[in-house]
This record gives structure tokens, C-alpha cells and sequence, in this order.
């Protein structure tokens, strides 16, 4: 494997073991939950939107594998005082390149997971798993 691989690889173990903006977030702005019944990964996500329409918080909650839980921690450090066009914006493209290891179909299911609930949250009708 490469160094690079291997790196990617410690971020997400580090994440999953150290997540970042893990834990309830009461009287969010936008909340959504979903879950992967295949292998039981479930992310709930709260974002506090302020009056200039960006991210000043953003929380999740959850469990599952360490794909899951990582996307979902590396996701809210991608939010956190974003603006809802770049919310909006974000695309499953950005989410993988943060995570920056090849993934197997179910593992994508796994990574994209969070990106699916802030669609969710957002009401977004782009909410479809891939």
C-alpha cells in the first residue's frame, strides 16, 4: 500500500476512535436520522444554523463501523461554519476525497451514509442512498 493510503487509512481509524462533534446538539436548527439496516449503522445529525445562514454547530450521534462513524465525524468538521449554498453544495465527491481510500460498494454505503441524513436534514429531495 501507499503512504498516502496508509495515512488516509490512520485518519479514519483516528476519527472513529477520537470523533470529532459526537453528541446531541438541544434546540438544533435542522436534525434528521437514517440508518443502513444491511449492517446496522445509524447516524443522527443536528446543525445549528445562525442568522447568516452557516453552520455554527454541527453534532451527530450514532453507531456502526468505523467507516460510518468516521465519514460522519470528518463530515461535521467539513460543515462546521459553512454556508448553506456550500452545504447545499457538497457533494458525495468531497465527502470520498476526505476520506481518500478506495471503498468496496458496501463500505460506500457505509461512508455516504452521513451525507445521506444531511440531505435528510436539509430536505433535500437528492436524499436517495446511492
Amino acid at each position: 500500500m501507499s503512504a498516502s493510503y496508509d495515512l488516509y487509512q490512520e485518519q479514519i481509524l483516528d476519527h472513529y476512535r477520537h470523533p470529532r462533534n459526537k453528541g446531541p446538539l438541544p434546540d438544533a436548527t435542522l436534525n434528521a436520522r437514517d440508518s443502513n439496516p444491511l449492517c446496522g449503522d445509524e447516524v443522527i445529525l443536528h446543525l445549528n444554523i445562525d442568522g447568516s445562514r452557516h453552520a455554527s454547530e454541527v453534532r451527530f450521534e450514532g453507531q456502526g463501523c468505523a467507516i460510518s462513524q468516521a465519514s460522519a465525524s470528518i463530515l461535521t468538521t467539513m460543515l462546521k461554519g459553512s454556508s448553506m449554498a456550500d452545504i447545499e453544495a457538497l457533494d458525495r465527491d468531497a465527502l470520498l476525497k476526505k476520506l481518500g481510500i478506495p471503498l468496496s460498494v458496501v463500505r460506500l454505503k457505509c461512508a455516504l451514509l452521513p451525507l445521506h441524513v444531511l440531505r435528510l436534514a436539509l430536505g433535500d429531495s437528492k436524499a436517495v442512498r446511492t
